[in-house]
């Protein structure tokens, strides 16, 4: 059965109406839901691990590529399911790896800008601790050869819509298929989901790919680690 994993944003103040999503603890913003299991389905509860000078570090970091935080297994905070903690940070290249509970090395994630001198799409490398490395493209090239040239109408688009106020801003292509080979064994969609496909790939280690993917929102998107509180 293949998994659909989102991340999701709390009410905010981080209580979840007991309908919803019963027992979070106060304090979380963000989880990570399997909607394949249905849209409420918690597989992992999303904290920042935030450096020793705090937020204002964090931020300032986090503009270079930087990312730390921790994937709880448990509201309660007993339990780490994983943590991402980067290697290597700047504007073009960033490296990411991602522990288990135990402290064993789960994978890795390369992440390479557009236009970075490698391609004119983003690049993400996902390699699991022994299984095969994966690659993917942001956006098909098709679709971006037809987004640029239109790109003065979706500007236009977008100012229209936030003075609507209907929120439709238009949004560049973000799908992006990792192929291993012939497989294809993780896909992420434009509807914000990391969906896996191959029964081999480690659940902790989707959603942490989820998780960091959607903290690369754009500047229109809505990235979940860049709260300044």
């Amino acid at each position: 059965m293949t998994s659909a994993l989102k991340v999701m944003p709390l009410p905010k103040g981080g209580k979840a109406r007991p309908e919803v999503l019963p027992g979070v603890a106060e304090g979380f913003e963000h989880v990570v839901v399997d909607t394949s299991r249905g849209h409420f389905h918690v597989v992992a509860y999303l904290e920042r691990e935030l450096p020793p000078d705090g937020i204002r570090a964090y931020l300032t970091a986090r503009k270079d590529g930087a990312r730390s935080f921790v994937l709880w297994a448990d509201p309660g905070r007993r339990s780490r399911l994983a943590t991402l903690v980067t290697t290597s940070a700047g504007k073009s290249v960033s490296e990411y790896q991602v522990w288990g509970g135990q402290g064993e090395l789960i994978g890795t994630f390369v992440r390479e800008k557009a236009l970075s001198g490698k391609g004119l799409r983003t690049r993400w490398t996902v390699t699991q601790s022994g299984c095969p490395q994966t690659v993917g493209f942001k956006g098909r090239i098709f679709w971006w050869y037809v987004w640029w040239p239109l790109f003065p109408l979706w500007v236009l688009t977008g100012v229209v819509g936030l003075f609507s106020g209907d929120g439709d801003v238009p949004r560049g292509p973000r799908r992006i298929v990792w192929q291993a080979g012939a497989e294809a064994p993780l896909e992420y969609l434009s509807r914000d989901e990391v969906v896996v496909h191959a029964p081999w790939v480690d659940l902790r280690l989707a959603a942490a790919l989820t998780a960091t993917v959607r903290s690369f929102d754009s500047w229109i998107g809505t990235p979940w680690d860049d709260k300044k509180k």
